[in-house]
């Protein structure tokens, strides 16, 4: 039997003049235990969501409910969450342990039961040390830390994190979103992350739900996101994609893409775009390949080399496919290409798009 979820959100809308609608008709469950990801660009409603979660704003219409109970109405303190925000929010004046301790100072719990929690909780963030210290002596990665330690300290059920890694340089970006994937292992609590970032989602969360004009467009695990975008949006908001132009022949796996020069694709019609409209086709650029065999195979454009980027362990191609189509993407694993010659710009090519990489959508 399926367990309850942690929390779910039924029928919620949320507008702020009455009129436009940011968040609409949203239902989303989220499960114990889980690391889910709410991705999208900027004011598709994914922190209003958050920030509904958390009892800072309220819904215009629809239900959240926490363990069943409906929560829409318990202030933010009441609710319990972990939270840690882009800009850590630390009390300067105070020194580390004591602003990993502030939840435990509001609670009321016993002075030595805190100092006993705020060793463990600095542990975990791997900030043992550095308890005296400003928040001002510190960098901004062990800030950050800082405000994760004082999230996890009450042990919440659920920990609320809205671009907790924004401010941070790549590399150390990076490491923290491994550092966060590993403390929610063994943590076992609720993460619910919100990010503009979909490498970030991609890398740490189980599930992601992909925001656009307050609507859930996908609510998947990373790899069904990444290879089964459900529409145009997310194939082109997650990941790089090479896209197509065309029209529609066939229908459901007999699909093709028939582009403006006469060529055709066999691929997947996603969305069930009727055969004569236009669509457009997506595919991953390590879905294509280069094309060895001989000529008039099936699934095989003639290109044109327009440039040529090293990468180290890839080589990205960018090939001209014909008039009024964008250029395709080609990313060419080294290892597989060995060491034949590497295609050079001006040079004529030919690529193979596999049917069951090519996704068609409805343009």
């Amino acid at each position: 039997m399926a367990m309850d979820p942690l929390v779910r959100f039924s029928g919620v809308q949320k507008t702020y003049d009455g009129e436009q609608l940011v968040v609409r008709q949203l239902d989303l469950d989220i499960q114990r235990g889980e690391f889910l990801s709410l991705l999208g660009p900027s004011g598709s409603g994914k922190t209003t969501t958050l920030m509904m979660l958390a009892g800072f704003e309220s819904p215009t219409a629809g239900d959240i409910l926490l363990g069943g109970r409906q929560i829409t109405g318990v202030p933010p303190h009441r609710r319990n969450f972990g939270m840690v925000f882009q800009n850590y929010a630390l009390f300067p004046h105070l020194t580390v342990a004591q602003n990993v301790a502030y939840p435990l100072t509001v609670r009321k719990v016993p002075k030595d039961e805190q100092a006993r929690r705020v060793q463990k909780a600095l542990d975990m963030v791997r900030l043992a040390g550095l308890g005296e210290r400003l928040p001002a002596r510190l960098s901004g990665g062990q800030q950050q830390r800082v405000a994760l330690a004082r999230a996890l300290v009450f042990e919440p059920q659920l920990v609320l994190m809205d671009e907790p890694l924004g401010a941070l340089d790549k590399q150390l970006r990076e490491h923290m979103q491994i550092e966060l994937k590993e403390l929610h292992r063994q943590l076992g609590v609720t993460f619910v992350y919100v990010t503009h970032d979909q490498g970030e989602a991609l890398t740490m969360s189980d599930r992601v739900a992909v925001f656009n004009e307050g609507v859930i467009q996908q609510l998947d695990g990373v790899e069904a996101l990444y290879e089964t975008p459900a529409n145009r949006f997310v194939a082109g908001f997650v990941g790089d994609s090479t896209v197509l132009r065309g029209t529609l022949q066939g229908q459901g796996d007999g699909a093709t893409l028939v582009l403006a020069n006469g060529q055709r694709l066999q691929g997947i019609n996603v969305n069930g775009a009727a055969p004569g409209a236009v669509v457009e086709a997506c595919i991953r650029p390590e879905r294509i390949a280069l094309h060895e065999g001989p000529d008039g195979a099936p699934g095989v454009l003639a290109a044109t080399v327009t440039g040529s980027i090293y990468h180290g362990d890839h080589l990205r191609l960018l090939c001209y496919v014909g008039a009024s189509q964008s250029e395709a993407t080609v990313k060419l694993p080294l290892a597989r290409h060995g060491g034949l010659p590497h295609p050079q710009p001006g040079e004529a090519v030919r690529l193979e798009f596999p049917a069951a990489a090519l996704r068609l959508y409805a343009a």
